[in-house]
């Protein structure tokens, strides 16, 4: 059953997709139906999920499901990558390819290959305290307090 994104709980497991481009926002407000259809229509073992899905920051998919009501089987998350890659094939995007890292520079989400990072700090593009994208983050509480966060506060401590 779909809930709005805002409304999902704290403790809300999350799966994010970072696009390979921004989405226009012709672009989002076409995807609007149909991230409510597949949350409405996602289960598991066939017991309805409340789910929903959103776009954040015109580059970011995510999927929330409210635990607490019904948990996600390995079928349920195989049909939401199912719904994911449909979703590539309809915009001409990668959401699922994981190679780039996404920052936050200058206000505008910009993506920089993992094999770049090193010269990215040494050219001075990134800091410390530049904002990192980790699409690793679980529980949309975790989304909501640190979404993107310092990169010196991330996994990405040993560049800096």
């Amino acid at each position: 059953m779909f809930v709005p994104f805002d409304q999902l709980p704290a403790s809300a497991r999350i799966w994010i997709y970072q696009a390979s481009r921004p989405l226009t926002e012709t672009e989002v407000a076409g995807l609007q139906p149909a991230l409510a259809r597949f949350a409405e229509a996602w289960t598991s073992h066939g017991r309805a999920l409340q789910a929903s899905a959103a776009i954040l920051h015109q580059q970011f998919l995510v999927i929330g499901l409210n635990e607490a009501v019904a948990d996600a089987s390995g079928c349920s998350i195989d049909a939401s990558v199912r719904f994911v890659r449909e979703v590539e094939q309809e915009l001409g995007v990668d959401l699922l390819e994981k190679s780039q890292l996404a920052f936050l520079i200058n206000g505008q989400v910009q993506l920089i290959g993992r094999t770049g990072l090193r010269q990215a700090v040494a050219d001075g593009v990134l800091t410390a305290e530049t904002l990192y994208f980790d699409n690793t983050v679980a529980e949309r509480a975790q989304l909501q307090r640190a979404w993107p966060a310092p990169a010196a506060t991330t996994w990405l401590a040993k560049y800096f």
